[in-house]
Parts: C-alpha cells; structure tokens; sequence
C-alpha cells in the first residue's frame, strides 16, 4: 500500500506541477500581454522578463513541490495510524 501512496503522490505532483505551470503561463500573458518567455536564450525575450518569469516559476514549483511532499507524508501517516488501529 506504501507504494501505491508513494506512486499517486507522484502522479499528483505531476499534475499539480502542470497545472501550476499553464496557469503562471496563462497569467504573465494576461499581465504582460506577452507570451512567457519559455526560451531562455531567445534574444526577442528581455532580459528582465526572462528572469523575473524564471524566478517565479521556480517559485511555484518550490510551492508546489512541499506541498504534494507534505500530502503524501500526510497520507501515509494517517493511512499507517489506521493500520495500526485495525
């Protein structure tokens, strides 16, 4: 059962990651009326806004990352104190 958690954990942290991702995209385009600089060496691309999206999304995914990681511990707690109890 662990790794069942373990597997599903993963697979929330995937899609919770993309999501995070298409949703930051979605919003610096509505800010900046610019697509997001997913290139980091695309000349077209200022620097500034390079960097500013980079350090945000590295950001969100710092974000993203602890939270799935402290959901999964989570679960695993809670799924081994009612194995303890049966």
């Amino acid at each position: 059962m662990n790794i069942l958690v373990k597997i599903f954990g993963l697979a929330i942290g995937l899609g919770a990651g993309a999501l995070a991702n298409k949703t930051l995209e979605g919003l610096w385009e509505k800010k900046t009326g610019k697509p997001a600089p997913k290139d980091s060496t695309d000349l077209n691309d200022s620097l500034p806004g390079v960097l500013a999206f980079a350090v945000v999304s590295a950001a969100v995914a710092a974000v993203v990352h602890v939270l799935t990681q402290r959901g999964t511990k989570s679960a695993l707690a809670r799924m081994k104190k009612t194995a303890d109890e049966v």
